[in-house]
């Protein structure tokens, strides 16, 4: 790790201007050379022709899951390094990878660590999820998490109004593949793990799981949901006629009827500084 790409998202989780600015001195403090910085949305992602061209063999990324998973599919199949810190709110992949959960701590680690590992991931048509997939109507509450992100919350009783009702007045959503599911479920968690997906199915019939839903999903923790389900498979299917909600690592997509969903894996590329390897 010597010649850096810095991709930031200033506005997503615990990150900011100062804190990547921050973080921009303790590569100099190592002797390492900043490349280049993307500043994302604003920015577009480099390219992996440009970050050869640069001469990076490190792309360092302070963001959020859904600005992590952008870039990982941007530069799928880029050769070099990624170092992710920890700059949103769950931080999942980042705990998966370093024992540290101080950035400045993490990049003095990494920059005498050589040891890069390989992540699993799920794989629906031509989205990624390196933290999880949700299928269902209770995917829906993403847009009151949206609201409180960007501070618009005279907005947010309409947006907890809207998801409120998709949750409790539709249709479930119906996937097959994993042993033990029922029919249709309000929503369906799917992680990735080494040896395949791991499920888990949340019926919110009643107000008081629809409530903890949605409070775990504006808090950032959707993990915590209450959960009725568990299952583990390589493969499950979307058993829909019509287009179904999903959020990939948070971000909205549509996935559309019979669409599988399997378990993929990456390259040796991400930087782990656990003693033990990474926790994924």
């Amino acid at each position: 790790m010597q010649t850096l790409w810095f991709i930031t998202n200033p506005n997503s989780g615990t990150t900011s201007e100062a804190k990547c600015d921050a973080l921009e001195a303790v590569f100099g403090e190592r002797g390492l050379t900043l490349a280049g910085r993307t500043r994302f949305p604003a920015d577009p992602l480099p390219t992996p022709a440009a970050l050869d061209a640069a001469g990076v063999d490190t792309v360092v990324l302070f963001a959020g899951d859904g600005t992590i998973n952008a870039a990982l599919r941007a530069l799928a199949a880029w050769r070099g390094a990624f170092l992710i810190l920890p700059g949103g709110t769950m931080n999942l992949l980042a705990k998966a990878l370093h024992d540290e959960t101080d950035p400045h701590k993490i990049i003095h680690a990494a920059h005498g660590c050589d040891r890069r590992v390989a992540l699993p991931y799920i794989v629906a048509g031509e989205h990624r999820a390196f933290v999880g997939l949700i299928l269902g109507p209770a995917a829906s509450w993403f847009r009151a998490r949206e609201v409180v992100r960007k501070g618009r919350f005279g907005r947010l009783r309409a947006a907890v109004r809207g998801a409120w009702r998709s949750t409790f007045h539709r249709r479930g959503v119906a996937v097959t593949g994993a042993r033990g599911l029922g029919d249709r479920y309000q929503a369906v968690f799917v992680s990735p793990a080494p040896d395949g997906l791991e499920v888990t199915a949340v019926d919110a019939r009643d107000w008081g799981s629809i409530a903890q839903l949605g409070w775990e999903w504006i808090t950032g923790d959707w993990l915590a949901a209450r959960a009725v389900t568990e299952s583990r498979t390589e493969a499950l299917q979307v058993a829909e006629r019509k287009p179904v909600l999903a959020l990939f690592d948070g971000e909205p997509a549509t996935l559309d009827p019979g669409t599988p969903i399997r378990a993929g894996r990456s390259l040796e590329t991400f930087i782990a500084t656990r003693a033990e390897g990474p926790a994924a």
